[in-house]
């Protein structure tokens, strides 16, 4: 059955869904709950041929993630994490890739929390070791002697008596069918077309003395499907990390939590429950989720220079104040930039985008003040065409480019689907199979299926 912590007391709850090893099960990750209870809910889900699920019908790879995605359409509310130990470590990449798509009923993804995860590619093992692992199964279940042979080789030190006793237990109940299908078929399968780039905070737990899947192998396994992800390694550990190093591994994640996953406003529930629901179009909800994941606190700017990144920060904290935790749409108007993305349209007097925001940040920093309050004044005439006219841009472009300026700041941080929550923005869910919409339109009037705030006044600097 699935484990749950004692729910968080501080802040929007945030629960870690976790996907289970080989041989292992749900249990497995008790402790580690027992360690995060009071920050972060730990809630491991059986898979099939495993664990409570061990008598499931034979399930391929792909019929087990949606095994996944329908447990996690039952349970996961609010902000939540995804995350996985080994086998549970792939399914986890299928998972959150169909997620981020918009492809299941599911919003709320924040960030991932991998513990020697087999990759998206080919897992690397030796085939020797395979065809013995194999042969384990031949005649039925693994028996004692072949389970504890697999613990000892997957661990640095011996596992206290409560762990090894768990561990056995559950690599005793396996289905053989399934033992043999992740050997033979689930680890072997590349699915780096279906999972691609996942763009979210990633944490990758890993053991020194991993073979296969260790702290040394992690990094070139798994850079490129996580751009962001954050390696670190466990010394005097091997594979089984939720067994042999659960405080270790509840320390890591805290921290990584606290760094880059509690980073950015939260969507209210009952708007996240609309965007999951069947109003809402599957590519619609992929755009949202992606933009409601939270933002890299250290992005390196892609077309400004730091510099000029930073100028933009503090004309963004003018244009779009923001209390509590803050949208980065600076950050966002720079990646914007990268990727060629505009309103379409520019000022016949101004050059292109790219090279107009380059020009005119190094205008304004030319006579910037470090003085807060005094920004505001010299932000103002800036804006009002009263500017100092020495530079690049003359004052009537400088002001010129400062509309589009603004434009984009807003226009970023209403993207967000929490911004849109703030202002009461639900015009998103007028989609779906046959296609939804309102049954009215008039001021005051909610419909039974809009969220309670519909209509209301909420300030821009509000927090979530």
């Amino acid at each position: 059955m699935p484990t749950e912590s004692a729910p968080v007391t501080d802040g929007a709850p945030l629960t870690l869904y976790l996907l289970h090893a080989l041989g292992a099960s749900s249990g497995s990750f008790d402790r580690l709950a027992d360690e995060l209870a009071g920050d972060v809910r730990v809630h491991g889900i059986d898979l099939p041929g495993f664990g409570s699920a061990a008598s499931a019908p034979d399930a391929t790879l792909d019929e087990t993630v949606d095994h996944v995605l329908r447990h996690l359409a039952g349970h996961a509310n609010g902000p939540w994490m995804l995350g996985g130990h080994s086998m549970g470590g792939k399914i986890a990449a299928l998972v959150a890739a169909r997620v981020l798509r918009g492809d299941a009923p599911l919003f709320g993804l924040r960030g991932m929390v991998l513990m020697a995860p087999s990759p998206p590619r080919p897992e690397p093992m030796d085939e020797e070791r395979r065809e013995r692992m194999l042969s384990w199964v031949d005649g039925g279940a693994l028996s004692e002697q072949d389970a504890e042979t697999f613990i000892d080789q997957n661990t640095a030190e011996p596992l206290d008596a409560g762990a090894q006793s768990l561990a056995l237990a559950d690599l005793r109940r396996t289905s053989p069918t399934a033992w043999r299908a992740w050997l033979e078929t689930g680890s072997r399968v590349d699915v780096t077309a279906d999972v691609q780039t996942l763009d979210l905070p990633v944490l990758v737990l890993a053991g020194t003395d991993d073979a296969d899947l260790g702290a040394s192998a992690q990094p070139e396994l798994l850079a490129s499907v996580y751009p962001r992800a954050r390696f670190t390694a466990l010394p005097d550990t091997g594979h089984m990390i939720p067994l042999e190093r659960p405080a270790e591994a509840a320390e890591a994640i805290s921290r990584f939590v606290a760094d880059e996953v509690r980073v950015g406003p939260v969507v209210p529930d009952d708007w996240a429950r609309l965007i999951a629901g069947d109003r809402v179009d599957d590519r619609v909800r992929g755009i949202l989720a992606r933009r409601s994941v939270p933002d890299d606190r250290g992005y390196a700017p892609r077309v400004l220079d730091l510099a000029q990144l930073t100028l933009l920060r503090e004309i963004a904290d003018l244009v779009v104040p923001q209390d509590g935790p803050a949208i980065d749409i600076a950050g966002r108007v720079d990646a914007q930039l990268a990727r060629g993305e505009g309103d379409g349209w520019r000022n016949a007097d101004l050059p292109a985008d790219v090279e107009a925001y380059r020009t005119g940040l190094d205008h304004l920093a030319a006579t910037w003040p470090t003085d807060p309050a005094e920004r505001v004044e010299t932000f103002r005439a800036a804006v009002e065409g009263d500017a100092d006219a020495e530079g690049t841009f003359d004052a009537a472009q400088l002001k010129a480019w400062l509309e589009d300026v603004r434009n984009d700041l807003v226009r970023q941080w209403l993207a967000h689907p929490a911004s849109m929550a703030r202002v009461g923005y639900d015009g998103f869910a007028t989609g779906g199979t046959p296609i939804r919409g309102y049954v009215e339109l008039r001021l005051g009037r909610r419909e039974d299926w809009e969220p309670a705030n519909v209509g209301g006044t909420i300030a821009t600097g509000d927090a979530a």
